[in-house]
């Protein structure tokens, strides 16, 4: 089986005590650590999970279309 590699932004936010990691193209696609890595650990499979439950269900995986970039401005 041939699966197609997809790289979808993940948005990394921390909190007073952990991170959260959301996935813009993938609604719903969550998940929250005490460590920034730990984050990202549990975003990865949340995501292979939400795409397995996506095809299983019979519906349309989203296509990765979010793109980020780090707007400077001077502080006041």
């Amino acid at each position: 089986m041939n699966l197609e590699a997809m790289r979808y932004l993940v948005v990394v936010e921390q909190g007073p005590t952990s991170f959260g990691a959301y996935v813009p193209d993938l609604p719903g696609c969550v998940a929250a650590g005490e460590t920034k890595a730990e984050a990202l650990k549990l975003i990865r499979e949340a995501i292979e999970l939400h795409i397995s439950d996506l095809k299983s269900e019979g519906r349309e995986v989203p296509k990765p279309t979010s793109v980020s970039e780090v707007v400077e401005v001077e502080a006041a």
